[in-house]
């Protein structure tokens, strides 16, 4: 009897290891899956940069692929989280995957009949991001629903380290496979990872909590007769502790996550550093990510003040990195400022994806692609000119000073409002009466 309830409520044994969330058996073919996913599909993104270059010989035209491909997800995330919150998970994620690997396969065997262009290869990017928009909310809850709600940081953080190992490695196999299978192989590969997915999908297994959701939303009225249901955004922009998680989300995006031009633009300059002190600095900071994510994983229920207690953090962090006199003491810093964006980036998924209503995670996830979409591209211009008009140093420190700020302005304005005396209920004339009495 014991035991079947210890297995009844996994998660909730005080266990804070951060691989728990693999004691699900579903859990476990679930990151398998999704490895073999961010292998072919960093292998393929790295074969498509290198294809447009070989078209166009242009990195103008590499970058307009790249934005193509994320503009649905500006434009249609939140129509994309509606269809999530509409449909069955598992079946909206199998259908996603087996698009995407349609959309693959088509494009290689363009490839392979030397008919693939330019136009239609920018037109085959924005369908994989427009069919992106509902398989990415898809797929993260899905991974959520295998196991107890107290271990999806696990779950989350796991999520984060299987998408590190696969950029990392998929990259490498990009260039290893094209000299191998050619870049019509490459995307045949990627096409082949998505039907993996697609047929591991059918035998997951969801949590007993997870499946009375799906029930209750199943049941749900639709239609004219029923409750008039609020939308994504305005869900969002009616909830206080998802707005302060997009403000500290996107002014870190913007001047404290792109560490990829503001430490190159260091390294290179102020520090008189070559290729190689720049490709051991992107190597620690993918170390200090992977790090930060098992750290992550021992969380429990992260709160937006943890959130904004790790940004500023990563702030004052980021201003020691500016004032850094020398290379070697930047190097000591890379490691820390890439623990805490991972734990802080996992952290925030998991407010994301636990603290609304289940009926509408898919919804917040929209607006949150949406928006992360919107400050992803334009993060990088912004800093850019930030850099030329203060330069390196400058960056680092004046963005760094700017995040600690709101943040702390932020925790002034919560503690004023948390002591400000609430108005007296205003009573009915008899009850005033009775009162006095």
């Amino acid at each position: 009897m014991l035991r079947r309830r210890a297995q009844a409520a996994p998660g909730r044994d005080g266990n804070r290891s951060p691989w728990r969330c693999l004691r699900s058996r579903s859990m476990r073919w679930w990151s398998v899956a999704n490895l073999v996913s961010n292998l072919g599909t960093w292998m393929q993104l790295t074969v498509q940069n290198l294809l447009v270059l070989q078209l166009t010989g242009s990195a103008a035209a590499t970058g307009l692929s790249l934005s193509v491909q994320a503009a649905p997800g500006l434009l249609f995330g939140l129509l994309g989280g509606a269809v999530v919150d509409r449909l069955p998970r598992k079946l909206t994620a199998a259908v996603s995957q087996a698009l995407l690997a349609l959309v693959a396969f088509a494009t290689a065997a363009l490839v392979a009949c030397g008919a693939l262009s330019v136009p239609v290869l920018m037109v085959l990017a924005g369908i994989t991001g427009l069919i992106a928009t509902v398989d990415g909310p898809a797929t993260a809850l899905l991974g959520n629903d295998l196991v107890p709600e107290e271990d999806v940081p696990s779950a989350i953080a796991l999520g984060s380290v299987v998408h590190s190992a696969g950029r990392l490695a998929g990259t490498a196999l990009a260039a290893v496979g094209i000299a191998a299978i050619g870049t019509a192989g490459a995307y045949a590969v990627n096409g082949l990872s998505f039907l993996f997915v697609t047929t591991v999908i059918p035998f997951l297994r969801l949590t007993e909590q997870a499946k009375a959701t799906a029930r209750a939303e199943a049941a749900r009225p639709r239609g004219r007769g029923a409750p008039k249901e609020r939308g994504g955004l305005a869900f969002f922009l009616g909830r206080r502790s998802l707005l302060a998680l997009a403000v500290i989300a996107a002014i870190s995006a913007v001047l404290g996550r792109n560490y990829q031009l503001t430490l190159a633009t260091l390294v290179t300059g102020p520090l008189h550093g070559g290729p190689g002190a720049y490709g051991l600095v992107s190597t620690l900071l993918a170390v200090g990510g992977i790090a930060g994510a098992v750290v992550a994983g021992r969380m429990r229920r992260p709160t937006v003040r943890l959130v904004a207690l790790l940004a500023a953090a990563g702030g004052l962090l980021q201003i020691a990195a500016g004032l850094s006199p020398v290379l070697m003491l930047l190097l000591v810093m890379v490691v820390p400022m890439a623990i805490v964006e991972s734990v802080a980036d996992t952290a925030t998924t998991t407010v994301l994806q636990t603290d609304p209503p289940a009926h509408m995670r898919g919804r917040v996830l929209g607006v949150w692609r949406s928006l992360s979409t919107s400050w992803g591209l334009a993060g990088p211009p912004l800093l850019g000119l930030l850099v030329q008009g203060v330069g390196e140093r400058g960056a680092l420190v004046a963005g760094g000073l700017v995040i600690a700020a709101v943040i702390g302005a932020g925790a002034l304005a919560r503690r004023r409002r948390a002591g400000a005396p609430r108005p007296a209920p205003v009573l009915a004339p008899e009850a005033a009466f009775q009162t006095a009495a």
